[in-house]
């Protein structure tokens, strides 16, 4: 008691142990993450993004979707309920920059693929209330008018390849095909560009055949979400404890 009491009265002494105290748990906490060659656990499924996808989701942060839409589920029980599995970390291995999110004017997106129809999402960009009467988002129906080439889309596989995604040489190479296969596929090898994507959809995304418009890529964007990952094995797994 009598020194507990004499350390609280000497600042000094006070700093310099509470100093010592932080640097002991700082070193206990960071250090080891020097000798692991990556902290996040590989998930069965997970792919980079297609050159397409890709373009969607530049398209998403542009427009500020993240704002409004998080894309991270918490490990409770009415998230879970309402939107699906809760997510894993190494489902945004390769996001640059991640989009968990924390405001949720609209509905988490994590696993908003494969729930609604291409129709569905076009005509929900274009005029949200036309879908959801109550929604307060505002339209984009300029996407569905706004062409986009994939020439320069090598380029944004290399910048993502720069900070650890693992685009190889013959991914960036194809990028441009694989762009123009996944939303056009009869003009296309969608065989080879789904050997390098694997689960990776191919078709006309926004209804418009004869031209790629920013809303296939948005909408490209949006079906993947959370579908790669096959969650039955995580069930199964839980099941048995």
């Amino acid at each position: 008691m009598f020194r507990h009491a004499f350390i609280e009265r000497n600042a000094t002494l006070l700093l310099i142990l509470s100093l010592l105290v932080v640097t002991i748990g700082g070193i206990v906490e960071i250090a080891p993450l020097f000798y692991l060659q990556n902290t996040i656990e590989k998930v069965e499924g997970m792919r980079p993004y297609t050159p397409l996808e890709l373009a969607g989701r530049n398209i998403y942060i542009r427009e500020g979707c993240y704002l409004c839409h998080s894309q991270m589920i918490r490990p409770f029980r009415d998230e879970v309920e309402r939107y699906g599995h809760y997510s894993l970390a190494a489902e945004s291995m390769y996001d640059h920059p991640f989009q968990w999110g924390s405001k949720r004017t609209g509905p988490d997106l994590a696993r908003v693929g494969g729930r609604y129809s291409d129709e569905w999402h076009r005509d929900h960009l274009v005029d949200p209330r036309g879908v959801v009467p109550e929604s307060i988002m505002p339209g984009y129906p300029f996407l569905l008018e706004t062409p986009i080439s994939g020439k320069d889309i090598a380029n944004h596989l290399r910048a993502n390849a720069g900070v650890g995604v693992p685009y190889s040489d013959e991914m960036i190479a194809n990028a441009p095909a694989d762009f123009a296969a996944q939303a056009n596929p009869d003009a296309g090898d969608v065989d080879a560009f789904q050997k390098r994507y694997p689960k990776a959809e191919a078709r006309d995304f926004d209804g418009q055949r004869g031209q790629i418009t920013e809303m296939d890529a948005l909408i490209a964007y949006l079906q993947m979400l959370g579908t790669l990952v096959d969650f039955n094995a995580y069930k199964a797994e839980a099941n048995l404890r």
